[in-house]
């Protein structure tokens, strides 16, 4: 008799001590916040996720009432700062701005990851997405896109191309325009965008995949030639810039960069829930949106579910390329 009576009571405390965890969490949201919280960007100060974590952060705090810092854990193609967040307490005074990478192709890339974004983060919105711009030297024979994958095609593999790293989206895009395109380049990676812009204005490299933030002041002065954006259609941020996809055979072609907000997995949906309601708000300031498309960044929100679908979709695009490429980072 004791021993069957023994469960019962075992239950009977379980079922208490879960429901004081689950008042503890309620109460916890209900407070929140209390203190200072801390956005992390996992890219070093001065970057687009950090300017665009610094322009969120500001208005977020007089909202919140609480003072949001701008934390820079840069390291292995932000997965260390990503990595960092996922093993926070999730309390709601931890958030991350992050990109594709850490959160898309991170894990088909590196086997000891060390977090599962689908599983240790929580997304809160998307926050701004943007095409990559394809540029060459000033004086390139090629003045569009067909023009510079004949000559690809007549140099066969002498042509080089530059990426911020193998795994980037500036060399998974370029693969994936080779794989469609039916041609060969020489993959040569570099330490920024920045050292990418001056290979290319010095004719070391025939072309490269960039951001439009860095890209297009340097079209606009002279020094290199735009010839196509992306997405899947033209930009509003590139405006008169042919899509790849408006090109025969390459209908499906898109290559979007995007920042979006995320929070430890286990943060409370009520904490969860005000952030998503506050990054939409405030994402639809004026001036917010003029700052952000300064940025060469277009202002987009989300909801969380709409935020993991999308990186599901994403990973099954590039873990293909991946694959085709036989590409590992550890």
């Amino acid at each position: 008799m004791r021993i069957t009576s023994f469960p019962k009571r075992l239950a009977v405390a379980l079922g208490g001590t879960l429901a004081a965890v689950a008042l503890s969490t309620s109460a916890l949201a209900a407070d929140w916040p209390t203190k200072t919280i801390q956005m992390v960007v996992p890219f070093p100060a001065g970057s687009s996720p950090d300017v665009l974590a610094r322009t969120l952060a500001e208005p977020m705090s007089k909202e919140l009432g609480q003072t949001i810092i701008v934390e820079n854990k840069p390291g292995a193609g932000g997965n260390i700062g990503t990595r960092y967040v996922s093993k926070a307490k999730p309390d709601g005074y931890t958030m991350l701005l992050t990109i594709n990478g850490p959160m898309v192709t991170a894990p088909t890339l590196y086997k000891s990851l060390g977090y599962d974004p689908l599983v240790d983060l929580q997304p809160i919105s998307l926050v701004g997405t943007s095409p990559n711009v394809l540029i060459v030297p000033a004086n390139s024979p090629a003045t569009t896109l067909q023009e510079f994958i004949e000559l690809a095609k007549k140099e066969k593999g002498g042509l080089n191309y530059g990426s911020v790293g193998p795994g980037s989206a500036s060399h998974l895009s370029m693969a994936m325009l080779e794989n469609q395109a039916g041609i060969e380049l020489a993959h040569i990676p570099y330490s920024g965008f920045p050292q990418i812009i001056s290979a290319v204005i010095a004719g070391d490299i025939q072309g490269a995949f960039m951001v439009p933030g860095i890209a297009m002041p340097q079209v606009s002065s002279g020094k290199v030639r735009a010839l196509a954006v992306t997405s899947l259609e033209e930009s509003e941020l590139v405006p008169g810039m042919p899509a790849v996809a408006s090109n025969a055979g390459f209908e499906d072609f898109e290559a979007i960069s995007w920042d979006a907000l995320f929070v430890p997995a286990g943060t409370p949906a009520e904490i969860v829930a005000k952030l998503n309601d506050l990054t939409k708000e405030v994402l639809a300031r004026p001036e917010i949106q003029e700052r952000i498309r300064a940025l060469y960044f277009t202002p987009e929100f989300s909801t969380p579910e709409g935020m993991t679908e999308r990186i599901k979709d994403e990973k099954v695009q590039w873990d293909k390329v991946i694959e085709r490429l036989q590409l590992s980072l550890d």
